[in-house]
This record gives C-alpha cells, structure tokens and sequence, in this order.
C-alpha cells in the first residue's frame, strides 16, 4: 500500500492533469467523484477541481469514502496487505509499445513479467501480441525515433492503464514487476 505521502503526490497529479485538460483523467473522475457523473469530458475539465477532490478521488479509488477516512484507515490496510499477498491477477490492460526489437521484447514480458505470447506475425517479425490474464499489449517494431522533441511528454503518448481488481493487488503487482 503506498505512503501516505505517495497518496499524496498522485492526487496532485490528478490535480496537474486536470489542470492540464488531459483528457483520460475526466472518465476517472466521473466514474469516481458522484458529483461529476452526469458531466462529459469538456465539462469535467472546464468545472472547478480543487486538491481536496483530487483526495477525495484517490481515497475512493482505493475503496474510502474521503481523504480522512483514508488518513484514519491507512495504517490498518498496510497491516491487511501484508497477511494477504495473492498473485495478482489483471483485468484488462490496452496498449501498444514501439519496440526496436520484437524477439527481445517478447522475451522480456515472458520471462521477467509473466506474460504468454498471444502471436508474433512477419518474417522477420514486425508485429505480435503478449498477454497475461485480461491484459493484452500490442508490440511494434520501430526502427527509428518515432516521436521527435518532447511530443512524448506533452501528448502522454505512451500511457498505459493495467486494471485489478483490488488495492491490494496494486502493491503485490509493483512489487512482482519490481522483482522481476
């Protein structure tokens, strides 16, 4: 379970993105936050979004009602965590990587991560798929730069989003792929 403090740098990066209109952090907060449901992307980025929504949406998306219960109740899921570390499993992940080299990428995500190669295409190969559980990652082969300057930074273009089920499962995750 992260710090309190590393909770507190992901809701001002909330609070960044927000501030920065980036698009895919408007669905987090209307799937979150009630009081933005009914609102679509441009609205949510275009109303007020202060720090304490952006507490108030980390602490429910670790399943808190608010940020101070989450400051009461830190200490109990850290002390959860560690008696119950199952693998965790992946409900979905969506993304393609450019990669210089196919084999060696494939190799990386089998080996080290877990993954299962789903299908590699081209001869030699320039495509192919990996997967573990529900997430699947589309490989790329590139055999340059693909992005010049800094667009990678500015347009958030390797992003990635993996799911699972559980807060509990995010540290077991972290620390299976830190291990790796």
């Amino acid at each position: 379970m992260p710090n309190l403090e590393n909770l507190k740098k992901q809701a001002k990066q909330y609070l960044r993105w927000h501030r920065e209109r980036y698009y895919p952090v408007a669905a987090q907060i209307r799937a979150v936050l009630p009081r933005f449901q009914h609102l679509d992307d441009t609205q949510i980025l275009e109303s007020s979004f202060k720090l304490n929504d952006a507490q108030e949406l980390v602490a429910r998306q670790l399943g808190f009602e608010g940020w101070q219960a989450l400051k009461s109740g830190a200490h109990a899921m850290t002390t959860q965590t560690r008696q119950n570390t199952p693998r965790p499993i992946l409900s979905s992940a969506s993304a393609q990587l450019f990669v210089s080299d196919i084999k060696a990428s494939c190799d990386f995500f089998v080996d080290k991560l877990g993954f299962a190669i789903d299908f590699v295409y081209g001869d030699p190969p320039f495509y192919g798929q990996i997967i573990r559980d529900k997430a699947q990652l589309a490989l790329r082969l590139v055999c340059e730069p693909v992005f010049v300057d800094d667009i990678r930074q500015r347009e958030h273009l390797l992003s990635a989003s993996i799911t699972v089920e559980t807060a509990s499962e995010i540290k077991r995750l972290f620390l299976d792929f830190q291990a790796a």
